[in-house]
């Protein structure tokens, strides 16, 4: 095949393919046009709640006595009775004897002093009269001179003054003595000083204690305290802060205190009893201390938790969560925490789908909560939406759309 040929058979195959090309293109349909939807971006929204109730301020801490002192024998001796309940976790009421050291010691000294005080007093009488026989020998001696009897003109050795004072210096100081004595003696019984705990004793029949020395630990079983530290924003969030006085019993803010036990919570009451005076030099907070009255009652079931017999009292030592009854402004509302922009900054759901932006003051946050009043630009009212998420900016009056809206 000549080079002729084989051009005119590769030019015929190339038209047959673009005339084929273009028939199949003819035929194919027309693609459908629709319009784009307007670029309007979806959020999601909260609404504004307003507020009715105290703020609540939670914080936390760990309990601890509200009263502990250390069990100290006045004397020393010989441990001959222990209560059976003085023993570590054993109860104890005010005024009872917790044990008894030896007394036959204690008991010769109240009747050596008992003895002393009888020789003291043989003396003094005895000094009486004879200071009563030397005031009569005088005045004869002043009679017989001419003149009348005077205490002044006389020496006082004379009329045994002196004599007669040491006498009864000396029934005073043996009075003492015997009531030194009846005091040790008393000592040797040592009391309970409230009613409590034993958190931890060493007493046992036999043992010699010192006088001085600590021999146990008990805490107060009246109440508990609770130290709580917050932020310098959420103190002030409590009335009347700095106007409580330590132990008046004004519970007038009230506390609720929440403990777990196993798989449960449980809750009891209490007040704020006092706020700190000074900052934490590490952490910059102020302890606010909360009181609960009567801890060793049990628990209430909080959060679903079921009832149960025997539950918990409030256990010294435990970590616990409080909620503290702040203050309650006139104007304040709630939003879902999410609706919280940086800078203090709400954006809120106007008519028409657009959006406003609100200044606000932020009182507290509270899980998926915030508190906020005081708006510097625009207004919040209750019921209104906002927005908590979906954009990552807005600027005033921007279109958007939710959930219950139908797409232009």
């Amino acid at each position: 095949m000549s080079r002729l040929t084989s051009f005119l058979v590769a030019g015929g195959i190339f038209g047959v393919s673009v005339a084929l090309a273009a028939l199949l293109i003819s035929l194919a349909p027309e693609p459908t046009r629709t319009e784009q939807p307007p670029q309007i971006p979806f959020v999601q929204t909260g609404l504004v709640i307003a507020g009715s109730d105290p703020i609540p301020v939670f914080g936390s801490g760990t309990v601890r006595p509200s009263a502990q002192v250390e069990i100290v024998p006045q004397v020393g001796g010989k441990i001959t009775w222990v209560d059976p309940g003085f023993q570590s976790g054993g109860r104890i009421a005010a005024g009872q004897t917790l044990f008894r050291i030896e007394e036959i010691d204690y008991q010769y000294r109240v009747q050596e002093a008992e003895a002393n005080l009888a020789a003291s007093r043989v003396a003094l009488l005895k000094e009486q009269e004879q200071a009563s026989i030397a005031r009569a020998q005088h005045a004869l001696y002043a009679s017989r001179q001419g003149s009348e009897a005077s205490p002044d003109s006389a020496n006082p050795l004379a009329l045994r003054a002196p004599q007669l004072k040491a006498a009864q210096a000396a029934l005073d100081r043996d009075e003492a003595r015997l009531a030194e004595a009846n005091l040790a003696l008393s000592r040797t019984q040592v009391a309970a000083p409230f009613d409590g705990f034993v958190q931890e004793e060493s007493v046992d029949m036999g043992r010699i204690v010192a006088a001085g020395r600590p021999v146990a630990t008990v805490f107060a079983a009246d109440a508990v305290e609770i130290v709580v530290p917050l932020s310098d924003s959420d103190a002030a969030l409590i009335p009347g802060l700095w106007s409580l006085k330590a132990g008046d019993g004004n519970r007038r803010v009230t506390a609720r205190v929440v403990a777990r036990f196993g798989e449960g919570s449980f809750t009891w009451n209490g007040y704020v009893d006092r706020g700190e005076a000074y900052l934490d030099s590490q952490t910059r907070t102020i302890d606010v201390i909360v009181r609960v009255p009567d801890p060793v009652r049990s628990g209430r079931p909080a959060d679903g938790t079921m009832p149960q017999d025997g539950s918990p009292p409030l256990l010294v030592g435990k970590f616990v969560d409080v909620e503290i009854a702040g203050r309650e402004p006139d104007d304040y509302y709630l939003i879902p925490r999410a609706a919280l922009q940086s800078g203090n900054v709400v954006w809120t759901l106007q008519d028409g789908g657009t959006v406003g932006i609100v200044q606000v003051q932020v009182l507290q946050r509270s899980g998926d909560k915030a508190y906020v009043t005081g708006s510097v630009t625009g207004t919040l009212e209750s019921g209104q939406a906002v927005v908590t998420s979906g954009i990552q900016f807005a600027t005033e009056g921007m279109r958007v759309q939710t959930e219950t809206e139908q797409t232009p």
